[in-house]
């Protein structure tokens, strides 16, 4: 409550508006339970519709800098895969690495990343997740082919890689 700096009395504004909240507070605490839930979701609640999914093919560009961001689009990738009820024939998920996260999947460093590397390995057992590295990218973090887990594949370039994909009905995921 502001004070008039030549009255010490609050004005008269000021005490209609403490009065108004208090009314209001006072009001939402004198509803029935059900109704005072009521008043806190004043646009309702939201409803869960169940949805098929099939058949969809899907590339995420990955462009990243924690073992925690990849480990995320990994179980995003495998919860698409299931939704889409996991059919290699029916399905596909692309997981373009072209950023930082590179490194993780240089063989030299499968003891530092050895767990993510098992998830992302694990991933890819079913045909459904595919694991594709810029191989320009991975030159200008030091590695070549060799370097990179068997269960990779090198392109060419991801952005060249990327559009090619989309051509063939791929949508794009960030």
């Amino acid at each position: 409550m502001r004070l008039s700096p030549f009255n010490p009395e609050p004005t008269r504004q000021h005490s209609r508006a403490g009065f108004s909240l208090l009314a209001g507070l006072l009001f939402v605490l004198a509803l029935p339970p059900g109704l005072a839930a009521a008043a806190e979701a004043p646009w309702g609640r939201a409803q869960a519709v169940e949805q098929a999914y099939a058949k969809q093919k899907v590339v995420y560009d990955v462009h990243v800098n924690s073992e925690a961001a990849v480990r995320s689009v990994i179980s995003r990738a495998v919860l698409l895969a299931d939704f889409n009820g996991s059919d290699p024939f029916d399905s596909k998920i692309v997981i373009m690495l072209h950023g930082n996260e590179i490194p993780f999947f240089a063989i030299k460093n499968h003891a530092k990343y050895r767990e993510l590397m098992q998830r992302a390995h694990g991933a890819s057992l079913t045909g459904v997740i595919e694991f594709r590295m810029c191989r320009l990218a991975a030159e200008m973090h030091g590695f070549q082919p060799e370097d990179i887990h068997g269960f990779v594949t090198l392109v060419p370039m991801a952005d060249a890689e990327i559009v090619r994909l989309q051509q063939e009905g791929y949508a794009y995921m960030r």
